[in-house]
C-alpha cells in the first residue's frame, strides 16, 4: 500500500495536524475542458481553497502511484496531454497503476482514493449519474455506486445536466445517499440553478451540513452524501438553451455510436460549441463555488472532530 500512494508534503502536514482538506479529481483537467483553460483552473481551485483556509488535494495516478497532492509540473503534464492519460474510474484503477500509466481520476476513483488517505470532503463540478435511455442501455455512472458506499461528501452543482435527474435521484435514495441542498430545496442542473425536482433536505450553512455528516458517520450510516450548490446566478444558462443543446448534442452522439467512457467528454465539447463557449465558461465559475463551499465545509466539519 505504501508504495503505491503517494502524499505530497502539504497533504501529509495537514492530515497530521488535522487541518481541513479538500479532495479535487483530475478528469476535469484532463479531460473536461479545453488546454490552456484546464490547467488555469485546476491552479485556480487550490489557490480558492488555500484563500478559505483549507489545504487543496488534487488526486491522479502518476506513472502507476496513486497520487494525493500535485505539483505543478504535473498539473500541467495532465493539462497538455490528455491523449497520453487514461480516464481512470474505480474499476480502471489496479490496471492504471499494474501498467505504470497515468490516469485522471473520476468522481468514483477520487472518492476512493480520498477515502484511502483519509479525507472526507471533494468538490466536484457535477457527479455522473444515470444515463438518459439506461431502461436500454445501462448506462450508470459508477459515481452513484461509490457514492452509496464510500465516506466522502461530494459538493457539487448537481448531476451533470445530459443525464436522467429523475432516475439518479431514484438511485440515490434507494442506496441511502442523502442529497442535499445548500439554501435551496431544488436540485440544481449543473448549468442552471433550478430543475423539476427536489433535494431530500435543504440545509443553509456549512456548519449544518458539517453537523450532519458527522452523525451520519459516528452512526456507521456509511456511505457518502451529496451536497448540491447552486451555480451563481449570474453565471447560470438558460434553461431552454440549455435543453435544447444537450437534446442536439445526445442526438449526434447516437448517430455517431458514441458511448461508454467517451459519452460526457463528447458531450460537454459538443455542448461548449453549440453555446458558442458559454457552457464552459459556466462550467468553470461552478467549480469554482463548489470549492468554496468545500472549503467551509471541511473546516467547519473539522472543527466539530476537534470539540
Amino acid at each position: 500500500m505504501n508504495d503505491l500512494l503517494k502524499i505530497s508534503e502539504e497533504v501529509q502536514d495537514a492530515l497530521d495536524h488535522h487541518l481541513p482538506i479538500v479532495a479535487l479529481e483530475s478528469t476535469i483537467i484532463s479531460h473536461g475542458m479545453p488546454y490552456p483553460k484546464n490547467l488555469e483552473t485546476a491552479l485556480n481551485c487550490e489557490k480558492i481553497i488555500r484563500e478559505k483556509g483549507a489545504v487543496p488535494a488534487t488526486i491522479a495516478i502518476i506513472k502507476g502511484k496513486i497520487c494525493v497532492g500535485l505539483n505543478s509540473e504535473e498539473l500541467a503534464y495532465l493539462a497538455k496531454n490528455a491523449q497520453d492519460v487514461v480516464k481512470t474510474s474505480r474499476r480502471d484503477i489496479a490496471s492504471v497503476c499494474a501498467k505504470g500509466l497515468t490516469g485522471a481520476t473520476t468522481v468514483s476513483s477520487t472518492m476512493f482514493i480520498a477515502s484511502l488517505a483519509g479525507i472526507k470532503i471533494f468538490a466536484t463540478g457535477g457527479i455522473g449519474g444515470v444515463h438518459r435511455n439506461a431502461e436500454v442501455s445501462m448506462d450508470i455512472s459508477a459515481d452513484l455506486e461509490e457514492l452509496a458506499q464510500t465516506n466522502v461528501a461530494v459538493i457539487c452543482a448537481g448531476a451533470k445536466a445530459i443525464l436522467d435527474l429523475a432516475k439518479t435521484l431514484e438511485y440515490l435514495e434507494t442506496k441511502g445517499v442523502p442529497v442535499i441542498g445548500y439554501q435551496t430545496d431544488t436540485l440544481p442542473a449543473f448549468y442552471t440553478r433550478t430543475s423539476p425536482y427536489k433535494v431530500d433536505y435543504q440545509m443553509d450553512s456549512p456548519k449544518e451540513i458539517a453537523k450532519m455528516l458527522k452523525i451520519k458517520w459516528d452512526l456507521g450510516l456509511n456511505g457518502g452524501a451529496l451536497i448540491t450548490n447552486p451555480i451563481p446566478e449570474v453565471f447560470s444558462l438558460d434553461e431552454k438553451l440549455m435543453n435544447k443543446a444537450i437534446d442536439q448534442a445526445l442526438e449526434e452522439a447516437k448517430e455517431q455510436h458514441i458511448g461508454g467512457k467517451a459519452i460526457t467528454p463528447y458531450l460537454l465539447s459538443r455542448i461548449k460549441d453549440l453555446t458558442k463557449g458559454e457552457s464552459l465558461a459556466s462550467n468553470i465559475q461552478l467549480v469554482y463555488h463548489n470549492c468554496e463551499l468545500a472549503s467551509l465545509i471541511a473546516k467547519a466539519y473539522n472543527d466539530l472532530n476537534e470539540i
